[in-house]
């Protein structure tokens, strides 16, 4: 029998009263790939993180002179040194975006990569091209496959991928399946945190993590005779209760509050073109949404999916300098900021970076109702009742005490989907709103955003690189590619 690298036995992990690794007993032994599964807020993450020493723990947890390295769900970036702290809208402001480091520099930080003469890597998940580039400016995609590269570049003995195909368009999902086992022939294990939906060739066992205990450990053959049981992509109808959550339009009713504002058109765009030096991210884009339309956008990563929904949230300077309007109003007519945001509902996986850690769930989602990256002011009664109103119903009540950075990234992406829907606004913008959520999340959100289109008649821009989690309602599409339209 192989030998072990890795051995947990009763290893348990607690945060305050709470416990969030329960008597963990699993072994990783040479030559094996683990795919480590399990609902969100179930302690995959955790799991990690204590295998890199980040947690401390009871229990015995051993390992062969193992270096470990870890791609993240999430990087946060970093300026200039002397430069001011970053902003989210600096990614689409072409003077303060050069403030931030590029790939080049942050690749150059990492002796052995440059050693290595960047070229293996930057070739191979096809980042030469993205080498000039500000890192804040990169798309989630492209950033991902940066950070890759860096992993790769410590010469890990294990590496752990967590949920590394999120934010990857097609082409970018195959190359990683192509580069794990490329990894795996050259000795480098794996441990996958991810779902079902996809495994690698190359992963060779499945464990699976429920409410902080590993209810699953076996090789990937008995796991595929019928020990994994779920239904991917599965879609609930109007009515249904997932995690007693209520989606029938009664139970909305109580919640949202018809939009006072009228519009025909609630986006326009002519000939929009959008350049960053010599850099053209948008090219002649001609665009119309109308009010209670369901648009998918979909493209390649860097294809200006997230510059496009730049211009429309008011973040984008170089709105003023194209032919857009919104919601019947053309930008730069005297309008505020204010008065766009407030008529949408947005989430991205780039705004999730800038939200403040340390601030409560309901803090976070309360500042949905006055379009701030944080609470800066008190809230009456309706808007508390409010705020905790749309945490029962995405059955994330019970979150109400803690703060974001105690939560699963699944589980504050939830609170950030609260946070959009909390002001019932008129049109929402769901960037990669799935990002983190487990399979019964992912359902019941294209549920409800289903429901809130149909019943209430929410104009709906949705984007996702995953066709199981566009929402049954969408029936119009916009495709990028290097910019321009291509399908529309």
């Amino acid at each position: 029998m192989a030998e072990k690298i890795l051995i947990l036995e009763q290893v348990s992990v607690a945060s305050g009263s709470m416990l969030i690794l329960d008597h963990i007993d699993f072994t990783i032994r040479r030559g094996e790939q683990w795919l480590l599964t399990g609902p969100s807020g179930s302690g995959k993450t955790a799991l990690a993180h204590t295998l890199l020493g980040r947690h401390h723990h009871t229990g015995r947890l051993e390992s062969t002179k193992l270096h470990i390295a870890i791609v993240e769900q999430q990087h946060r970036f970093k300026n200039l040194p002397g430069t001011t702290g970053l902003y989210y809208q600096q990614r689409f402001n072409s003077s303060d975006a050069g403030t931030t480091i590029t790939v080049e520099e942050e690749l150059r930080e990492y002796a052995s990569l440059a050693k290595e003469d960047t070229g293996t890597w930057t070739d191979e998940l096809h980042i030469r091209p993205l080498l000039s580039r500000p890192l804040i400016q990169l798309s989630n995609g492209e950033n991902k496959r940066v950070q890759l590269a860096i992993a790769l570049s410590e010469r890990p003995d294990l590496l752990i991928l967590d949920n590394p195909f999120t934010g990857l368009d097609r082409e970018g999902r195959d190359t990683l399946h192509r580069l794990i086992g490329l990894l795996v022939t050259k000795g480098v294990q794996i441990l996958l945190i991810g779902s079902t939906d996809g495994i690698p060739a190359a992963i060779t066992h499945i464990a699976r993590l429920e409410k902080g205990r590993l209810v699953l450990a076996c090789p990937r053959e008995e796991f595929d005779s019928g020990a994994g049981s779920g239904e991917p992509g599965k879609e609930l109808t109007g009515g249904a209760l997932v995690a007693g959550i209520s989606l029938d339009p009664v139970t909305l009713s109580r919640l949202i509050r018809p939009a006072s504002s009228e519009f025909s058109v609630a986006v326009r765009m002519t000939d929009v073109f959008i350049r960053y030096g010599d850099a053209v991210l948008l090219k002649g884009v001609n665009w119309e949404v109308k009010k209670g339309e369901r648009w998918h956008i979909s493209g390649p990563n860097g294809a200006g999916k997230s510059t496009l929904l730049s211009l429309i949230t008011a973040d984008n300077p170089q709105a003023y300098a194209n032919q857009i309007w919104l919601f019947d109003r053309r930008r730069g007519s005297g309008e505020s900021i204010w008065d766009i945001k407030r008529k949408i509902g947005f989430v991205s996986p780039e705004l999730h970076l800038y939200f403040d850690r340390g601030a409560t769930c309901p803090e976070v989602i309360a500042s949905g109702l006055f379009d701030t990256i944080g609470l800066f002011r008190p809230l009456n009664p309706d808007q508390q009742s409010a705020v905790q109103g749309w945490m029962d119903l995405l059955g994330i009540g019970e979150l109400r005490h803690r703060r974001l950075a105690q939560l699963s990234l699944g589980q504050q992406r939830m609170v950030l989907l609260a946070r959009a829907l909390i002001k019932s606004p008129p049109m929402l913008i769901l960037d990669e709103p799935c990002q983190g959520l487990d399979e019964e999340q992912t359902a019941c959100f294209k549920s409800l955003v289903g429901t809130l289109c149909e019943a209430f008649g929410t104009t709906l821009i949705y984007v996702s690189h995953y066709q199981q989690e566009i929402p049954r309602c969408v029936d119009r599409f916009l495709r990028l590619e290097n910019g321009a339209v291509v399908q529309a």
